[in-house]
C-alpha cells in the first residue's frame, strides 16, 4: 500500500505536467464531474450526475461512486472530480474544494468515524472531571 501514494502523486504531477494549458475544472449548473487521466495521458471529464443543487451533493455522488468502484475490486483511493467549474478533491482526511488545480484546497467535509460530516460539526465535549466532595471534615 506504499506505492499507492506515489502513484497518486505521480499521477497529480502527470495530470498537469500533460496538458500544454492548464487543467480546467468543467463548468455546466447541476453538473458533477469524475476526472480521469487516461492511458495516453489526456484527461477525459466524465459525467457522474445531472441536477445536482450543491457542491456538497456532488461530493457525496462522486464518494458514492468511489465506495462502488472499491467494493468492485477497484484500488483508487483518492479522486478528483467537478462541479460547476471548481475542483473536488476526495482524499482520506476528507473532501477539499479548489477553484484551480494546483490552487489552496479548502475543506469541504471531513471523515470523522468513517463518515462525512461538515467540518466543526462535531464538536467534542471535555473530559469529565472527578467529583469534588464539599461535605465538611
Amino acid at each position: 500500500m506504499k506505492i499507492l501514494p506515489f502513484a497518486l502523486i505521480a499521477w497529480a504531477l502527470t495530470l498537469t505536467a500533460c496538458a500544454k494549458e492548464a487543467v480546467v475544472a468543467p463548468t455546466g449548473k447541476g453538473l458533477c464531474w469524475y476526472i480521469a487521466q487516461q492511458p495516453d495521458g489526456s484527461i477525459k471529464n466524465n459525467k457522474v450526475a445531472g441536477n445536482i443543487p450543491s457542491i456538497e451533493q456532488c461530493a457525496a455522488e462522486l464518494e458514492r461512486m468511489r465506495l462502488r468502484f472499491l467494493r468492485m475490486g477497484g484500488t483508487q483511493i483518492e479522486i478528483l472530480g467537478a462541479y460547476q467549474g471548481t475542483f473536488i478533491f476526495l482524499k482520506r482526511e476528507g473532501i477539499f474544494t479548489a477553484s484551480r488545480f494546483k490552487g489552496m484546497r479548502y475543506p469541504l467535509l471531513q471523515r470523522v468515524n468513517g463518515k462525512l460530516v461538515v467540518p466543526g460539526a462535531v464538536v467534542r465535549a471535555p473530559a469529565p472531571q472527578a467529583p469534588v466532595d464539599a461535605s465538611p471534615k
